[in-house]
This record gives C-alpha cells, sequence and structure tokens, in this order.
C-alpha cells in the first residue's frame, strides 16, 4: 500500500438500513428523551416514533402521491424537522432539505433540479422568507389537523406493540439496498449555480458508524444540533447520528444565538458539539464555564481551527476543541481528531496531531496526487487531495460533466491541496478550487470577479481582476481582490456589490483591493490559481 494512504483499507460490514436502525433506537430508547428543542419540543423515544409514524401515514394519505420519489423540506433543525426526515424516509421517499438562506430564485433552482412536486414546511417559515416556490406547499400545522382517530391507533399500536421485525416487513425496510437514495444535498456551484449532491444509505451510514468509532457514543450522550439539515454536516451527525445511534439530541434553529444555545447545553446536559471555529468564537465571548460543564467533545470543521482558539476555548470551557475535514461530495466526513476525553487506550491518545484534519474515517482511503500530471505522490508531499471509501457520492444530480471532473474511478478529488503523513495524517495547505469558506459558508470567488466586472468593465483582452482568499484568523478566510488597472475606486465598488444584492461575506472590504502590475496566467491563457494564491499572500504580508 502507499503510504500516502490511509491505513483502513480492510472491507467493513456497514449497516445500511438506516429506517431500521431509526425504528431499534427509538424503542430502546424507551420512555427517555430522544429529542429536544428550544421551542418547548421534548419528545422521549416512544413519542419519537409515535409522532413519526402518524406523520408517515398522514402525508402518504393527505398530501404526497406514491410516484413521488424526491420531497422538498424547508424547516429549521427543530424536532418538527427531525420528524418530517425520518417520516419520509420510513415512507421511502428521499428528504431534500432545501437551503432557507439563499434567494428565491435558487431554491426554485434546486426545486427544478430535483423534479420536487411538494415542500413540508411551517407558515411561520414562509411568513419569514417570503417566498413564491415553484411547488405546492404541505404544511404542517395541516397535517396535524388532518389527524384522525385510525392515525393515531395504528401509530400507537405499531410503536408500542408490534415488533420491530414486522414493521420493517410492513414498511418493505427489508428490501433497503446500499445504494438506495436517501438524501440530496445541495452546494453551490462556482458560479453560484446549486449542484444537487445525492447520499446513500451506505453514504450516510458509513459516515455515522464511522464517526461512531472515533466518539463511541454513549446512551447518556446528548448532541447539541444547531446545524442545519441542508448542510451535509447537520443532515449526516446531528440528523442521523442521533436517530441511528443511542444518543439524543438537543437543537436549536440558530446556529448564531449563543445565549439561548448556552442554556440548552445546560438544560440537556450536552456531551457533543459540533460546530465550526466561527460559532466557537461565538461561545467564547457568550457563554458561561458553568453551562459547558457537561460537554466533553467539541469537534469543528468547515474553516481552518487556529490554535490560540483552540488554547482559548479550553482555558475557558475545560475542553480542548478538535479538528476534522469533510466535503458535502464526501457525505461529509473524511477524518477528523481523536477528541481527548474520549481517548481510552494508548493507541487512541496518539490519534490527535493538531496543525491537521485527522486521520480518515474505517473505510477511507487518502491520497495527494501531482497538481501538474496526476501520480500520486508520496508521504508529506503536497499535491492535490483524493479520497476512496463509502462515503464518496454516486455523483452529482444531473450533471454528468461536472462528476466527470471530480471522480476519477473511485476517486473524488476534493479540489483541496495538502498532504498525507506517513501515519495518515492528513494536512490542509491550500484550496486549488475557486471558493472561500467564510464563516464556514462557501463563497465562490468566480461569482464575485463577475459582479466586480459588470461595474468596473474591463478589458476583453487581458484579465485586469482576479479573487482569491487569504487566511483570517476570525473567519477562517478573507477575500481579496488583485488588480492591474481600476475603473472605480475601491469604496464605490463595495458599494455597489451590496446594492446588487450580493450576500455580505461575499463583498469585500475596501482595505482587501491590491494592486498588482499583472494578474497571473498559466501559459494555457488560465489562470495562475497557485502565482495567484502567492501574489496574495505576498501582498497582505508585506
Amino acid at each position: 500500500m502507499s503510504s500516502s494512504q490511509s491505513s483502513h483499507s480492510e472491507p467493513i460490514k456497514w449497516n445500511y438500513n438506516l429506517p431500521r436502525l431509526f425504528l431499534e433506537q427509538c424503542r430502546k430508547k424507551g420512555n427517555r428523551v430522544k429529542v429536544v428543542d428550544t421551542t418547548g419540543v421534548k419528545l422521549s423515544g416512544n413519542d419519537m416514533l409515535l409522532r413519526t409514524l402518524a406523520l408517515k401515514r398522514i402525508i402518504e394519505r393527505e398530501a404526497i402521491k406514491p410516484s413521488e420519489e424526491h420531497v422538498g423540506v424547508l424547516l429549521p433543525p427543530t424536532v418538527p424537522a427531525v420528524v418530517t426526515n425520518m417520516a419520509l424516509t420510513l415512507s421511502r421517499r428521499v428528504a431534500v432539505n432545501l437551503n432557507y438562506t439563499v434567494s428565491e430564485s435558487i431554491i426554485n433552482r434546486c426545486i427544478e433540479i430535483a423534479e420536487i412536486k411538494h415542500v413540508i414546511t411551517s407558515r411561520k417559515v414562509m411568513d419569514k422568507l417570503g417566498y413564491k416556490l415553484d411547488c405546492d406547499l404541505v404544511y404542517l400545522e395541516d397535517l396535524k389537523d388532518k389527524a384522525i382517530l385510525a392515525d393515531k391507533l395504528a401509530a400507537f399500536i405499531q410503536a408500542k406493540v408490534m415488533p420491530i421485525s414486522m414493521l420493517a416487513r410492513k414498511f418493505k425496510l427489508n428490501s433497503v439496498k446500499p445504494d438506495d437514495r436517501l438524501t440530496i444535498i445541495f452546494t453551490s456551484g462556482s458560479t453560484g449555480i446549486p449542484k444537487g449532491v445525492p447520499l446513500t444509505m451506505l453514504n450516510i451510514a458509513s459516515n455515522v458508524q464511522g464517526i461512531n468509532t472515533i466518539i463511541d457514543v454513549r446512551d447518556d450522550d446528548c448532541f447539541l444540533g444547531i446545524l442545519p439539515f441542508f448542510h451535509s454536516f447537520g443532515y449526516t451527525v446531528t440528523l442521523w447520528g442521533t436517530m441511528a445511534l443511542p444518543a439524543s439530541a438537543a437543537y436549536h434553529f440558530n446556529p448564531l444565538e449563543p445565549k439561548q444555545i448556552g442554556k440548552l447545553i445546560e438544560q440537556t446536559k450536552c456531551t457533543v458539539v459540533l460546530g465550526t471555529p466561527t460559532f466557537l468564537r461565538a461561545f467564547l465571548k457568550r457563554i458561561e464555564p458553568e453551562q459547558f460543564k457537561s460537554v466533553e467533545i467539541v469537534i469543528v470543521g468547515a474553516e481552518k481551527m487556529p490554535i490560540p482558539l483552540a488554547d482559548a476555548f479550553e482555558a475557558r470551557f475545560g475542553v480542548r476543541p478538535t479538528e476534522g475535514y469533510g466535503t458535502t461530495e464526501l457525505s461529509p466526513v473524511v477524518s477528523v481528531n481523536f477528541p481527548p476525553r474520549r481517548a481510552r487506550t494508548p493507541e487512541q491518545k496518539l490519534r490527535l496531531r493538531e496543525g491537521s484534519v485527522g486521520q480518515p474515517l474505517p473505510g477511507i482511503r487518502a491520497r495527494s496526487v501531482s497538481l501538474d500530471d496526476g501520480h500520486v505522490l508520496g508521504p508529506n508531499e503536497d499535491g492535490m487531495l483524493e479520497f476512496a471509501g463509502p462515503n464518496v457520492m454516486p455523483g452529482y444530480l444531473k450533471q454528468p460533466e461536472l462528476t466527470a471532473k471530480v471522480m476519477h474511478g473511485e476517486w473524488y478529488t476534493s479540489g483541496d491541496v495538502g498532504h498525507v503523513d506517513k501515519d495518515g495524517f492528513i494536512y490542509i495547505t491550500g484550496r486549488e478550487s475557486r471558493f472561500s469558506k467564510i464563516g464556514g459558508e462557501m463563497v465562490p470567488h468566480i461569482q464575485v470577479e463577475e459582479e466586480i466586472a459588470k461595474i468596473v468593465g474591463g478589458n476583453e483582452d487581458t484579465t485586469t481582476i482576479a479573487v482569491c482568499g487569504v487566511p483570517d484568523e476570525k473567519k477562517g478566510e478573507r477575500l481579496i481582490v488583485l488588480y492591474s488597472q481600476l475603473e472605480h475606486p475601491p469604496e464605490v465598488i463595495v458599494r455597489k456589490l451590496i446594492e446588487a444584492g450580493l450576500p455580505g461575506i461575499f463583498v469585500p472590504s475596501p482595505d482587501s483591493f491590491v494592486q498588482v502590475d499583472a494578474i497571473p496566467i498559466l501559459g494555457t491563457g488560465k489562470l495562475d490559481l497557485r502565482g495567484l494564491q502567492k501574489l496574495a499572500l505576498e501582498k497582505c504580508n508585506s
């Protein structure tokens, strides 16, 4: 085996029947709390099963035709959102959680791509968004009113009396296959056009069970659920990680409200917190150490975690955050550093190496390949990072040309530059793809460039403007606009970008405009991304 690959290459038998695992875990939890949220909803395992089975019956009778495979869900991470996702999965439908932070046009584009005819939502959500969607809306409030006595009786018998094996047969769960589609997560393309990422039962199950080998989830564990389900990390870990494993979950609909989150952690005695460095900075300022007393594990991703942040967090809360890595196309988790509090053996204590994003989960292989000719590199050699394993998506929805760009046989090309050391730890050293992760959100450089070009015009014969990202201690990265000539002052451009409706994180600050002699271009005429990055770093550090 190449030393640039992880050591986890032996075949692993995954339990990919997630809907059956959900039934089993709810039944095992019994009268103890399974889910709670800050709207005041609290359900035991039995009640969770009862609500899910009743909603499944009502949806099938009142809302969704048997021929509809994809069903949209537009709800924040709350207990009703969990129940809705589980009801659709038991109904053998594909729940497509839609991003309520994007524009109406982008949501409608996702609805079109996934051929969604119905979106399950609530009146409160739609009143807040004010969107007109190109499909029929199904309001949870209306479905509740349509429950009849037969729904309640059937759900009671199924939840409390019927053996799991009988339930599985009734819902045709015995025919679940590893490559059955479980969900579609939409991620932004480089020009802002959404890409649909279908993820299978095996994709999500292998990720959930792989994470379990790291965390070793206990019956008394409680996961904090503040990540939206339209993000793959939220969908996989804080939804299915709690529904298919023995843990309970505590949800809050807004990850940017640390005071409410602190109260929730304290009230529910959360032990596992998942988020981003941006969220941790907010926790440091607004959450009291006493509220964090129950927390044993803090895992962050989406942005680089600065060591000073980890130091400050540990000093205040007594728990050290560990860093992981992933991407939507990989379900999403690839690797994670072992949380110190759960290390019980000398070998486990060695599976933490700060500065890295950890070792791959079981079954996942990692390698770096040459940026020039694609040959496989050895340990500690920087190149394009590629991954193979049961977590790799089948391919983008209806976009075979994009799939061909990132899939090479069993290997997924990540767009991130880095290396794998001799012990299998992965290090991210740069980003080849034209995105920046700012506050955990993907910002496409091309879209920002195009908006600036609309404002300043430009020479069609030469490239005069280029956008790239540089490290930023507060937000993970910040945008830099390199220019050889500019028709308007940066302050004017920034104002016009805001007026054009660009999201705030897409708008560079006026002091982020840097003049250069020329924009670096490759011999092929393409933008020299590595040269661009180097130039930006030199200018910013000079």
